[in-house]
């Protein structure tokens, strides 16, 4: 079906435009008109060569799904029909494959499907977690509710996902560029001092003959070491889509110095906030469970959320398989214990929440701090050396002469 781009007035004389789909000219004329639209443009958009290649088209990031929510439930609170709500957001849309898929939604709902239903077809934008809660507010008439809570959780999820990746930026951009820096020298630097020392009459001193060695072996198998890196990378991607694989690094990372803590503030945030806003909409724990054990974003820590689900199951509580595992400390099981025991397990997990949120916070802060001075030493311990065994022979050379 073609695309209309129009330009219009509505009937308070504000000048509007968007885009929308119609059989032809006349229908989408038609269409305009039900919406109170008065047409001074209409033109068929020019049709987009890349349209069908995946790649080519941009990212639906969490902004544009937080925008989206947001909106959507101020339409629906204001009383706007769902159908109407969601063509109006399609043609406010710029992202490409974003606008694509309101209007697959759309198309959807006016079919007869539910809103959960048409937004589970698209599981790479709107995740088990958006199409649950969509489908609890519908059946319990707090659709608007529901909207606004899933958009300051993604907000609130995507605010500690950018935390983390700020810890991480520091370290690999300077440990990327010692390593870049590193291979310049040995690989195009080293043969010229090398060519300049070879008639130098002396034997050269032994850190920096053994720098030189190094970078001839370098130089000379320049392509194994490439092929070799490539090769690993391949191999550890392999190995990390399998289940054994993923668990192994997962453990792995759990047991690391420092970001080990780190990944496990994460999980524990990521976790009760999830399962908190999940049971406050009205899933059930047993569902609820299941939904937030697919984003935990950890093998080990899936397991545990797994296991309070079988306690869950067999009449038992939460609080005890979490206060066996090393995932999460004792205080989050006594207070989970407390929450169940209170009848308001959502709540307490919110406050879990925020208070690890904020511990999140605090570790980025302090594992910035000590990455500074730790990478300062890194570079001084690797570029040094490197440094002194070039300019030894000079000094020897002058020493030499005096």
């Amino acid at each position: 079906m073609p695309t209309y781009v129009y330009v219009g007035k509505t009937k308070r004389g504000r000048v509007t435009k968007g885009e929308l789909e119609a059989a032809d000219e006349r229908i989408a004329r038609i269409q305009l008109k039900r919406r109170n639209i008065e047409v001074t443009k209409l033109k068929a958009k020019p049709k987009d060569i890349f349209e069908n290649i995946s790649f080519m088209q941009p990212k639906v990031t969490n902004k544009d799904i937080v925008i989206f929510t947001r909106q959507f439930s101020t339409m629906i609170d204001a009383g706007l029909p769902l159908v109407q709500g969601l063509n109006i957001l399609a043609d406010q849309t710029e992202n490409k494959r974003f606008k694509g898929i309101l209007k697959q939604v759309t198309k959807d709902v006016e079919g007869g499907a539910t809103l959960a239903d048409a937004l589970g077809k698209h599981p790479r934008v709107f995740d088990a977690l958006f199409v649950n809660l969509v489908a609890a507010g519908e059946v319990g008439g707090i659709l608007d509710t529901i909207l606004q809570r899933l958009a300051a959780y993604i907000e609130k999820a995507e605010k500690l996902k950018s935390k983390v990746k700020g810890a991480m930026v520091y370290p690999i951009a300077v440990l990327g560029v010692g390593i870049l820096v590193i291979g310049v020298i040995m690989v195009f630097v080293m043969p010229v001092f090398k060519e300049m020392f070879s008639g130098f009459g002396k034997g050269l001193p032994a850190l920096t003959q053994l720098v030189m060695n190094i970078s001839d072996f370098i130089v000379g198998n320049i392509h194994f070491i490439i092929g070799g890196f490539i090769a690993f990378i391949w191999a550890f991607r392999r190995y990390k889509r399998t289940k054994s694989g993923e668990r192994n690094i997962d453990i792995i990372l759990l047991k690391l110095p420092i970001f080990g803590e780190l990944i496990k503030k994460v999980a524990v945030a990521r976790f009760t906030r999830t399962l908190g806003t999940m049971l406050s909409s009205g899933v059930t724990i047993l569902d609820a469970l299941e939904i937030t054990a697919k984003t935990a974003g950890n093998v080990i820590v899936e397991e545990v959320i797994h296991d309070a689900r079988t306690s869950i199951a067999e009449g038992q509580t939460i609080a005890e398989p979490i206060s066996e595992s090393d995932i999460f400390p004792g205080m989050v099981s006594q207070m989970i214990s407390v929450g169940e025991s209170t009848g308001a397990l959502d709540a307490m997990l919110e406050k879990i929440a925020d208070f690890y949120d904020d511990e999140v916070d605090a570790s980025v802060n302090a594992l910035t701090a000590l990455m500074e001075p730790l990478m300062m030493m890194f570079l001084a311990g690797a570029l040094g050396p490197i440094i002194i065994a070039m300019y030894l022979p000079i000094f020897q050379m002058a020493a030499a002469m005096e």
